[in-house]
């Protein structure tokens, strides 16, 4: 390049990289004004509901009110924690619930174990097929155990298997248990309440989610509550205190649920079966269940409520290895531009009130924007800034945007559950949470934006398919 052609240039290279670094720095400010505000929602949501009734208390009001729940758990290749999970839904205080067990073609002992450990024979049932799936090889029941049924299918992914599982379901609620997960005793309790509470208008209820990694389980229940030994699920667990306690929480009390994690949600089955169930071709086939039942809802013109509650826990393995954690987040964002691809027409459109407002541009914002534009920021700031093209001050503000504020909120959601729930006894865990809290911003996070770029490229390539997840089962009480 001769000296007078980059001198023509110049000038219009630096006016370029201030709205380059201006448009990095305020997308940034948005999504931490919006994480802020959530913060401050869930904070008051707290802090203006009443504490949690004893599960005694929670059986004497709500026992007789009670709908009948089927529990659908989904299976694939989860032969080291099924047997367990099984046994957690069995010991669950509820008046009337059904286990259903989807095998969705697993190549492992899956079938073999749970029929070893329940006795299960050959049975037949009616039913009727009002949401599509692959075809069932055989249904599996016993005297001993009334109310657990196994479906044998063939694979065609957890979505195909909830369909299996919703057209055998018999009861009015149904709710999604992954696997890998053990519900407390009084979670269905807890989780039925805005059922009974407004039981025109509610079709589906989120709870919580936990990290049992480190946990000590005993007969299919949690007995000691403690911080996973490994490093990668210490991240997860300040993720997930943030995911729930946080985002979910605000936007359940803005009237904008836009996500019930398919590990442990609680949904009404005429309205699941009314948007066809879940959707084949997407792996955020929770995100995208939701999504549906805002659309059929709106444009019925039938009111409708959905919402989270922070009381009733599920506990679920978190990976444990950098691989699997990888896929799992790759998974997750294609899943999330799946959807937000299907229903685009939604995306800030006021027809669809809250909903397309604020739910879908957050989803904008955060996981169809959010990637691309924070690892843009990642390698153009600095090197702006290295090539002497930007100034000081906008490179400090953009490493304090980054990190300062990163640690604040992930504070804040710790803070959030020590103040309103205390699941973690004793101060030494809170201090190494709040260790963990400061340390997943440097690295992790930026290593997270990373993978969903990458699920960005699976998702404009059309890639298909979950991907193993491997297990490595619970810790047990001798």
């Amino acid at each position: 390049m001769t000296a007078d052609l980059a001198g023509d240039i110049f000038p219009y290279v630096e006016p370029a990289i201030v709205w380059i670094s201006l448009f990095v720095i305020g997308s940034g400010l948005l999504q931490n004004g919006i994480y802020a505000l959530q913060l401050a929602v869930a904070f008051r949501a707290l802090r203006s509901q009443p504490p949690g009734a004893h599960e005694g208390a929670l059986w004497a009001q709500y026992s007789e009110a009670a709908l009948p729940i089927a529990l659908l758990v989904p299976a694939y290749n989860e032969e080291a924690t099924i047997v367990e999970n099984i046994r957690s839904l069995m010991s669950l205080h509820y008046p009337q619930f059904e286990i259903i067990v989807i095998n969705d073609g697993s190549k492992d002992e899956t079938v073999a174990a749970v029929m070893a450990a329940y006795g299960l024979t050959p049975i037949r049932r009616s039913y009727e097929e009002a949401v599509p799936h692959k075809p069932i090889r055989g249904l599996y029941g016993s005297p001993n155990h009334p109310n657990l049924l196994l479906i044998d299918k063939e694979n065609g992914g957890k979505s195909d298997a909830l369909n299996a599982g919703i057209n055998l379901s018999r009861a009015p609620l149904f709710c999604a248990v992954d696997a890998d997960s053990i519900l407390e005793s009084d979670s269905l309790l807890r989780i039925v309440q805005p059922y009974i509470e407004d039981p025109d208008r509610m079709i589906a209820v989120g709870g919580t989610i936990r990290i049992v990694n480190g946990c000590t389980v005993r007969a299919g229940k949690v007995v000691q509550i403690a911080l996973p030994r490994q490093f990668l699920p210490l991240l997860q667990t300040i993720e997930y205190l943030r995911a729930f306690l946080m985002a979910r929480l605000a936007w359940s009390r803005m009237g904008v649920m836009m996500l019930i994690s398919g590990a442990f949600g609680l949904f009404r089955r005429e309205a699941a079966v009314a948007v066809g169930g879940y959707s084949h071709g997407t792996v955020g086939e929770d995100l995208e269940l939701i999504v549906k039942m805002h659309r059929q809802r709106v444009d019925s013109g039938r009111s409708y409520a959905m919402r989270f509650i922070p009381e009733p826990v599920c506990w679920t393995e978190a990976p444990s290895s950098w691989r699997v954690l990888a896929r799992q987040r790759i998974r997750w964002q294609r899943g999330s531009l799946e959807t937000f691809w299907k229903h685009r027409d939604m995306a800030l459109n006021p027809r669809y009130g809250r909903v397309g407002i604020f739910g879908f541009g957050h989803l904008l914002l955060v996981d169809v924007l959010g990637p691309p534009i924070d690892v843009l920021g990642y390698l153009l700031m600095p090197l702006f800034y290295a090539l002497g093209l930007l100034n000081w001050d906008y490179f400090l503000a953009f490493v304090a945007l980054t990190f300062i504020t990163g640690i604040f909120i992930s504070i804040g959601s710790l803070m959030l559950e020590e103040l309103e729930l205390r699941r973690f006894p004793g101060s030494g865990q809170l201090f190494v949470l709040t260790a963990v809290a400061i340390v997943e911003n440097f690295g992790y996070r930026q290593i997270n934006n990373i993978w969903r770029i990458v699920g960005w490229w699976h998702f404009l390539r059309g890639t298909q398919g979950w991907g193993a997840m491997t297990r490595t089962g619970f810790r047990k009480a001798s």
